[in-house]
């Protein structure tokens, strides 16, 4: 298979949305809504704005199932980039773009508001992806409040172990807030539009 191929998985599912396969938006349902709700009420910060985005999500992707280009990468990162589009979007359209004298600092602010927002929907996508061994690692450590000696002890490793471990975890995180002149947001998102 060619390094650049999609899953298998991502193929088959866009095959089966094209034929129009009420099934299959469900199983895609299935395993992408907690992605698209999680990340949208993280930027959106409300639970109704974000219930509204996954159902409009969803449904531009029922309507548009060949808008997914495998060449883009996996449909995972599609969902994502289309979830950071959309509230985006809602971001702008809610605070609008003001006039006057501090339509600059709203500008600045509701541009500060994306940023942080990708910033963390990244870390989630992060930990989300990181190994099993890592992430609880780093869920005993900042979770539930452990030293590296205690989370040793709970994952049954040695100290120097767990050191490593809590290392690893927080230098991939480290990853998820990149410098503002980046312009990315978690991965699979390009610049917003």
């Amino acid at each position: 298979m060619a390094k650049d191929a999609p899953p298998r998985w991502d193929r088959r599912m866009q095959q089966r949305l094209t034929r129009g396969e009420a099934a299959a938006l469900g199983e895609l349902y299935d395993r992408f809504a907690p992605l698209v709700h999680s990340q949208a009420h993280r930027m959106l910060d409300d639970e109704e704005a974000a219930d509204l985005v996954t159902r409009e999500v969803f449904g531009h992707i029922w309507e548009n199932p060949d808008a997914y280009d495998p060449a883009q990468g996996p449909m995972r990162s599609w969902v994502a980039r289309l979830t950071h589009r959309r509230c985006v979007e809602r971001l702008r359209a809610t605070h609008g773009e003001a006039d006057g004298p501090d339509a600059g600092a709203h500008h600045q602010e509701l541009e500060q508001r994306v940023r942080r927002a990708t910033a963390a929907a990244r870390a989630d996508y992060i930990v989300a992806s990181m190994p099993a061994s890592l992430r609880a690692a780093l869920e005993l450590a900042y979770i539930q409040r452990r030293d590296y000696r205690q989370a040793a002890a709970d994952l049954g490793v040695t100290g120097d172990e767990a050191r490593r471990r809590l290392r690893l975890g927080l230098q991939l995180l480290s990853t998820a807030n990149p410098g503002p002149s980046d312009g990315s947001g978690p991965p699979g998102h390009g610049p917003t539009p």
